[in-house]
């Protein structure tokens, strides 16, 4: 897969391709199904596959102050886009200027910089000034501008619509079978590792440190965690993903401890699943009693874990 930053960056022989548009966050089975029809047109036109994403995401630029929870980051659509066979993942950043397009305009940058052959989106795709690029008025504008457009229904799972916006709300509710199955595929974190306060190291409990990537997270609190990226298998932790309260810290990390491992995992990328909630983040008085807690989650953990019998430690 070949990402292409802005529309400057286009060349020649990337044009002609088929192309899907959209925020695509979480990459859910709605999503899947969009790439499972884009690929179906590549293959029978024999031409490359293209998605057409934004950074920030369009909600993010509309609601700077309170911006929706992000499932993925731009690291993690990247990590998981890579395995659906896609040629191009075309990036335009997202602007006052790509949010005051028209729908007509939109359709032409389709049309003139892209020559685009089939455009494939969603029932409810809305893009530009007011909404204006929506399905129905993108099939009719390719009618004349000489692209087809293929609009895949949603997909139901137990009478409901899958969405970015359902797997935010199982993930607040704490339902992470739930996300699991509308994601299809756990739900999970990916960075690289980098240098903290080391004071997890000096209570006991040292920690490999992610950030987060995103101006808001889905999840908050201690989970019982699954880490892969370390091992050949994944390996059972205890993670914290908010501010430290009690040690007064700002920035959102996530912090996963990974039992029985001593190794250096500075600089890695892994990969950190969300098994299970325990509790939420909270304040204590003394070092000793956060401490004395972490050895009650750490507990619970491995409890939840083992019952699930599909991790292992690292002896």
């Amino acid at each position: 897969m070949e990402l292409i930053r802005g529309v400057t960056n286009l060349r020649q022989d990337q044009r002609g391709c088929v192309v899907t548009i959209g925020t695509y966050d979480g990459i859910h089975l709605g999503h899947q199904a969009l790439l499972r029809r884009l690929h179906e047109h590549a293959g029978r036109l024999s031409r490359p596959s293209m998605l057409l994403t934004f950074e920030p995401m369009p909600r993010e630029f509309l609601k700077r102050q309170d911006p929706p929870a992000r499932l993925t980051s731009w690291r993690e659509r990247w990590r998981i886009l890579a395995r659906t066979n896609l040629d191009y993942l075309w990036l335009l950043r997202f602007s006052e200027a790509l949010r005051n397009l028209s729908g007509e305009e939109f359709a032409q940058l389709l049309a003139r910089e892209l020559d685009a052959q089939v455009v494939v989106v969603g029932h409810d795709f809305r893009f530009g000034r007011n909404g204006e690029a929506s399905a129905p008025m993108l099939t009719r504008a390719g009618e004349r501008l000489g692209f087809a457009v293929d609009v895949v229904p949603p997909v139901m799972l137990d009478g409901q619509r899958v969405s970015s916006s359902g797997v935010r709300d199982a993930l607040a509710r704490n339902e992470f079978e739930l996300a699991r199955r509308w994601l299809g595929r756990p739900y999970s974190m990916i960075g690289r590792v980098v240098c903290g306060s080391r004071l997890g190291r000096d209570l006991g409990f040292p920690t490999a440190n992610l950030q987060i990537e995103r101006r808001r997270a889905p999840v908050a609190g201690i989970f019982a965690v699954r880490v892969r990226g370390i091992a050949g298998t994944p390996l059972a932790g205890v993670a914290s993903l908010g501010t430290r309260p009690t040690v007064a810290g700002v920035d959102v990390l996530l912090e996963a401890h990974v039992f029985d491992f001593s190794g250096d995992l500075y600089g890695r990328e892994i990969e950190v699943e969300f098994v299970a909630k325990l509790r939420d983040e909270q304040r204590f008085a003394t070092l000793d009693a956060l401490v004395e807690q972490m050895h009650k989650d750490a507990a619970e953990a491995r409890q939840i874990l083992e019952a699930e019998g599909k991790v292992t430690t690292h002896g």
